[in-house]
């Protein structure tokens, strides 16, 4: 049988290439299988990692998406509570601007006031000084003078009593 190697290195080559693989397979086999294992265990592992991180990204995605519609809705809120505040001074301020408006109408009315009374007062002081003299030209002019110096004396005499 020897003979058949001989004549055939290929096959001889063969058949020791099949036994060596059956024995390093025999050997080599639970070592190769238990290192594919591990790193089947290893790779399961990094995939439930893998699948427990995006559980928490996906609750931390939506934790921000509720934080952000929360802060939207604060943000709607602010705007409009300062829209309020605003209207509120701007009435306030149509307000304060109307009060304002009529008091100085008020006070020009009552200064025109004062000025038209004064105006009449002047006029009517005039008329008054243009009837006395007036007066005193007819009564100078009508009254003899011993009429005139017993008028001056009756003025003079009644002038204590006057001015007490």
């Amino acid at each position: 049988m020897l003979d058949i190697f001989r004549h055939d290195p290929e096959l001889a080559v063969a058949i020791a290439f099949v036994l060596a693989i059956v024995l390093v397979g025999k050997k080599g086999w639970p070592a190769l299988t238990s290192m594919l294992d591990a790193r089947s265990a290893k790779i399961r592992a990094e995939i439930e990692e893998a699948r427990r991180l995006r559980d928490e990204a996906q609750q931390a995605l939506a934790e921000v998406q509720r934080l952000q519609r929360d802060a939207k809705q604060e943000a709607a809120n602010i705007v409009g509570r300062a829209k309020e505040e605003a209207q509120r001074h701007v009435e306030r301020a149509q307000r304060d601007l109307a009060a304002t408006l009529e008091r100085r109408e008020r006070l020009a009315s009552e200064r025109i006031a004062l000025a038209e009374s004064k105006a009449i007062a002047g006029v009517r002081n005039t008329a008054v000084d243009i009837a006395i003299s007036a007066a005193r030209d007819v009564i100078a002019s009508s009254m003899s003078e011993a009429q005139a110096n017993a008028l001056v004396d009756g003025a003079i005499a009644e002038l204590p009593q006057r001015l007490h």
